[in-house]
């Protein structure tokens, strides 16, 4: 697999990776950990924590992404015509959703956590507002989801690559 190939597919493995143990441990952990103490705010300030971790998640999957669909044309001739357009599409995916959950759903949750005017924990489960940002986190899960999903196919797309390349995976 030519050395390119490789760092490109160990930068998007590497963001993957990140982006997965943020899902399945920080954000849990940190709200979990953060009730357990029984604090009237604990809500606030796991969401406090995962907003900013969140976001160095979403920024780096946008920048790697653009930095990807930037190289796929040095690693062009290593794929197959169809696997290069969907490896630009699938890096378009992730870019186009981890921007989109940085800097219009992520943004929006905090809009509102500012007009909640108080702890979200003290917040009834019926105000509008409430409302509102319990959707937003459904679609802040759901963009990162997609993004995930998209990175792993592109991994997949070059893993083959190397199969068309070389006959076997190395």
């Amino acid at each position: 697999m030519h050395i390119l190939s490789q760092l490109r597919m160990l930068l998007l493995a590497a963001w993957l990776g990140s982006a997965l143990y943020f899902s399945a441990v920080v954000a849990p952990s940190a709200f979990g950990a953060l009730r357990s103490f029984g604090l009237a705010n604990s809500g606030e300030i796991a969401g406090t924590i995962v907003t900013r971790t969140l976001s160095v998640v979403n920024t780096s999957g946008f920048l790697l992404s653009l930095l990807l669909l930037l190289t796929a044309f040095a690693v062009k001739r290593f794929f197959r015509p169809w696997s290069f357009g969907l490896q630009l599409v699938l890096l378009g995916v992730v870019a186009l959703t981890t921007a989109v959950g940085e800097w219009v759903i992520a943004a929006r949750m905090r809009g509102l956590r500012l007009a909640m005017q108080g702890h979200i924990d003290q917040v009834p489960l019926s105000d509008p507002n409430r409302i509102a940002f319990a959707a937003l986190h459904g679609y802040s899960v759901a963009a990162l989801a997609i993004a995930m999903m998209a990175s792993l196919i592109v991994i997949v797309l070059i893993l083959l690559s190397c199969k068309k390349e070389f006959g076997r995976v190395e």
